[in-house]
């Protein structure tokens, strides 16, 4: 069974870090696009952060370039989210993604990807 694991959220200060972690097993993605989105309430999930697992390739947000970085280990089975210089507009459930395809691409379409983490929830206040 395939499952992909949140974890690392938690209550910051502006300014502070964090880091996510999702665990994947099931599986080998190491030939795959993996992804990070949120979702604050009221509002639509949105992509953050991708990597293709081959080449750890990246791709960001423009919201969150510099602030934000994307890894994988050496066994590409978890994918990291590191998070520096939170600031309350980064409140939300952030999400792991993993798309089923080998070869596949990074991707802002929340559709194309297979697998989801359960969620972590990131609060930052002023």
């Amino acid at each position: 069974q395939v499952q992909l694991v949140d974890s690392g959220g938690g209550s910051v200060q502006t300014g502070d870090s964090l880091r996510l972690s999702c665990a994947a097993s099931g599986r080998d993605f190491g030939n795959s696009a993996m992804s990070w989105f949120r979702q604050a309430p009221g509002k639509e999930r949105e992509f953050v952060a991708g990597i293709l697992m081959r080449d750890t390739t990246t791709n960001y947000a423009d919201s969150v370039k510099g602030r934000f970085t994307i890894f994988t280990n050496n066994a590409k089975n978890t994918v990291y989210l590191q998070m520096n210089s939170l600031e309350p507009d980064d409140t939300a459930i952030y999400y792991c993604a993993a798309k089923s395809a080998r070869f596949s691409t990074i991707s802002f379409n929340t559709g194309t990807y297979t697998y989801w983490g359960q969620g972590t929830q990131v609060t930052v206040s002023s």
